[in-house]
């Protein structure tokens, strides 16, 4: 049995601390030691971004960070993403718009948009399928993803 390394960092606002085993991913951690299953495992390789999160501010698939690398950084995950019972109104765009269907690889998505959105608030079509193209689905297709994407950069101008 490996020895357990402890962890202090802040997810969600909320200073965390928690022991993992060296050779655990951020998303088992988040999963399996925090009880945080919004993110969801999808490919486990790094290729279908169902597992995205920020690390102090930057995308990262959290299948490839290990659980140890979240030493005091700053971490958002999609439980973090709405305030509250209120959803952010990017969510409320992937509901209205069906952009959603088995849902492993919407809080990647939402997730990943959000980032998108803090960087460039009125991007182009172009630019969500470019800043997007790290994200799979294999449900929806993109067209209603993109169209959830240009709603939530209007709605948040506003």
């Amino acid at each position: 049995m490996q020895s357990k390394t402890h962890v202090h960092t802040t997810i969600n606002g909320e200073e965390r601390d928690f022991l993992c085993e060296p050779r655990q991913s951020l998303l088992e951690v988040l999963r399996d030691n925090l009880n945080m299953t919004g993110t969801k495992e999808g490919c486990n390789d790094g290729n279908c971004g169902s597992c995205t999160v920020t690390i102090d501010g930057r995308l990262v698939t959290s299948c490839l960070v290990l659980g140890v690398e979240a030493e005091g950084r700053k971490i958002t995950t999609i439980e973090g993403i709405a305030n509250g019972n209120q959803m952010h109104p990017i969510q409320k765009a992937f509901l209205e718009n069906a952009a959603l269907q088995c849902g492993i690889c919407t809080p990647g998505f939402i997730v990943a948009t959000k980032t998108l959105l803090e960087k460039e608030p009125n991007p182009t079509e172009e630019r969500i399928r470019f800043f997007l193209s790290n994200n799979l689905c294999r449900c929806t297709g993109y067209d209603k993803i993109i169209k959830a994407v240009q709603q939530a950069a209007k709605e948040m101008q506003a």
